[in-house]
Parts: structure tokens; sequence; C-alpha cells
């Protein structure tokens, strides 16, 4: 008996050390990651210069732009398989920490749209001082909020090109879309949608007036309440608007959008995108099955599924050809 434990307590202990050194062969990407601060009139900003493991001449070079939330370089780790897929061919990748994450100096919370584009000039200009960078092969990667940030970015730095997931149009409009959606998801009655958006709809004015956070708690609802300084970030950006900004666009351009997005509505997006921004720098990829974050409506709605291939196939975690369509473009773009 005690030889039969002993044998079945051996297998386990195998199984789980083989399963331990499958997870860390999948999450050792061939890639190089270096930490790296940049010193601004905010604070310090704090993130990671990833390049090729072996590579000859120039880089060329994404910025990484994030988008809502308190997020890290890696976006937990969730960047590094494209980061190493851009590091196949010849690209570097700059992320950095958002203000307040990881030594990054000060509060994201405080920041407007602006300020953020201020910050992504200021890890160009960093960038641009690095000597295995080509300061003309310099382009931006950004999600979601980035939409608002990229556009203008574009104003004021000749990007080589840009490439946009799931940007939303206008935040208001976003936001109404996204409160529907995210109802409907749940199963709430129409009645019910139509009573949170005019609720919402309590909020937007409070903002247009300037109120108070304190006037705001007067009306606010207890499962929606908004901390004071996610008011104040809400307050300085709620009225965001990519419109004008399309026209901004001088190089060429990928658009990624995922079909099952509840957050942004990709069909008034993309609507935006192609009546604006020039048809000959324009590219837009659709993914009917893919999320806001380019994940399958199964990985999005199941957190245990999403952590398993995480774990065991990071590469994969993204809709199949999500990452083809950003090398292809690259690949084809005209060098500076």
């Amino acid at each position: 008996m005690k030889k039969k434990i002993m044998i079945s307590i051996l297998i386990i202990v195998l199984l789980f050390s083989g399963a331990g050194l499958y997870i860390l062969k999948q999450n050792s990407f061939d890639m190089t990651e270096q930490a790296v601060e940049i010193q601004t009139p905010q604070g310090k900003l704090t993130g990671t210069l990833v390049l090729p493991k072996n590579y000859t001449g120039k880089l060329g070079l994404v910025l990484f732009i994030h988008g809502d939330g308190s997020i890290d370089a890696s976006h937990d780790d969730g960047y590094k398989p494209l980061w190493e897929r851009l590091a196949s061919i010849g690209y570097a990748s700059l992320s950095l920490n958002k203000r307040g994450i990881n030594g990054s100096e000060g509060n994201w919370l405080d920041q407007s749209i602006d300020d953020r584009v201020e910050e992504a000039r200021q890890a160009i200009a960093w960038a641009k001082e690095q000597p295995m960078i080509d300061e003309k092969q310099i382009g931006a990667w950004g999600a979601s909020q980035a939409g608002w940030v990229i556009p203008k970015l574009a104003k004021k730095e000749p990007l080589a090109f840009s490439l946009l997931l799931s940007p939303a149009i206008n935040w208001l409009s976003q936001g109404e879309y996204n409160t529907r959606k995210e109802m409907e998801k749940d199963g709430a009655s129409e009645a019910e949608i139509q009573e949170k958006l005019a609720y919402d709809r309590q909020v937007r004015k409070l903002l247009e007036k300037h109120a108070s956070y304190e006037e705001y708690k007067n009306i606010a609802r207890e499962n929606s309440l908004m901390s004071k300084d996610r008011w104040n970030f809400v307050s300085k950006n709620f009225l965001s608007d990519a419109t004008d900004d399309l026209h901004n666009f001088n190089s060429p351009v990928l658009l990624l959008l995922g079909g099952e997005d509840i957050n942004v509505d990709m069909k008034d997006t993309e609507r935006g995108y192609r009546n604006i921004v020039k048809p000959e720098l324009l590219t837009v990829a659709v993914f009917p099955e893919a999320d806001h974050s380019m994940l399958s409506k199964q990985t999005a709605n199941s957190n245990l599924r999403a952590l398993f291939i995480s774990l065991f196939a990071p590469r994969q975690i993204t809709i199949p050809g999500y990452m083809d369509e950003i090398e292809q473009f690259l690949q084809k773009l005209p060098k500076r």
C-alpha cells in the first residue's frame, strides 16, 4: 500500500513539474526586455524597451499607448506575444507604466487626453536618442482610449504609421453604446436600459456645468459611484471626440476592429475613419468573432479559459489573424 501511495505521489509531482516546465517555456519570449526610466517635467516615467535578441542596423519602433485603467507596461504580460512578433520582424517596442504604476510618478487619473499626447511625445523624444532606433520609423500602437490620443499625436509628430485597436470616435456616444450593450448582455429590459440612460444624462448635465464632486455624490447611485479621482478624470475628458483629429493622419493607418465589441460601436468607428482618413493611407481589418481586446467571445466570457490560454498558449490568447494583420501591414510599409 505504501509503495502504491509513493508511486501515486511521484506521478503527481512529475505531472505538476512537467506542467510547470511547459508553462515556463510557453511564457519565455524570444526578445530582450530592458527596464527604462524617462525623466519628464511631470515626473519620472518607467517602462520597458523590447528589442530583438539579434539585430543589425537600426530598428523601427512601436510606441504602445494604453487604453483606460491602471495599466502597467506589459498590460499584465498581455502585450508580450505582440512584442515578440514585432521583434521577429525587426521592430522594437516601447511601453510605459501609467503614472502611479510601478514607479511612474504621478496619477494617471489626473491626466487629460492632451496630457497623454504630451507624454507620448516625451517617450518619442527619448526613443530618438537611443542608438538602435531609426527615428524615421517610429509609429504608435494604441487601444481603445488611445483612439483619442494617437490622432492628436499624429499632428505633432511625424509618425511612420499608426496601429489602432478598437478606438472610439466620441466619448459620450461610446459610453451610451457600452451601457446598452452591457445591459442587454445581462438580460435587462428596454425600460431598465432607458432608465439607466436617463440617469447617465443627469450625470452628464453635472459634468457640463463643471459640478463639484459633492454635487455629483448627491445624485450618484451607490452601485455606480465614481471615486473623486475618477470624477475629475471624466470631467477633463468626457467631451473627447476624434472626428476632427482624424484629419491629422499623414502616414499609413491600420484600424483593427472586433465584430463582438460591446465597448465601442465598431461600425461607427469604421464609418468615421473611412469618411475622413485618406483611402490610400487606411487599412481596415475586421475580425467578426473578436471582442474589444481581440479575444474570442468564448475567451472573453470565461475567466478560466482566458487563464488557461494565458498559461499554456499565450500566443493564442488573441483571435487568429490579429498579429498576422499587424505584421503584414508593417512589412508593406515604404521605408522613409
